[in-house]
């Protein structure tokens, strides 16, 4: 017999995307897709959803990790609730799975859905300092 868990939280139905205010139910990482794309690589099975949107991509991660994210690039931004003010994402419906829209790079599901913040940023953090495949060192 399967069974299906449930999710706290889904995307948006019906074919808009919709803004979502950050810190409910999870927090964002985003990175440029370059970098992006090689951290997932390194993260494989352990990713969670990830939305992708013209060059950027977004990671879900547990709520309140935002605020203890130390900053590896200026251009990785982790992003959750806080004092300074809200915070909104725009979140494409489940079934928006390619680009270049606002899409699912990685679609959401009972089986993926946060990511774990610490294994994220040591992905970022390799992507970051590992040279791109074809890159010449100096």
């Amino acid at each position: 017999m399967t069974t299906t868990r449930a999710l706290p939280w889904t995307p948006p139905g019906g074919g808009d995307v919709e803004m979502i205010e950050v810190g409910e139910y999870w927090d964002v990482v985003r990175a440029p897709a370059d970098i992006g794309e090689r951290a997932l690589a390194l993260l494989g099975e352990e990713t969670g959803a990830v939305i992708a949107d013209y060059g950027l991509m977004y990671w879900l991660i547990p709520a309140g990790h935002a605020q203890t994210w130390q900053r590896l690039r200026q251009e990785i931004h982790a992003l959750g609730a806080d004092r300074a003010g809200v915070t909104y994402v725009g979140v494409p419906p489940a079934a928006h799975t390619t680009g270049p829209r606002l899409h699912w790079q990685i679609p959401i599901g009972p089986d993926r859905y946060l990511t774990d913040a610490d294994r994220l940023r040591e992905a970022l953090s390799r992507a970051v300092s590992e040279p791109t495949e074809g890159a010449t060192a100096r």
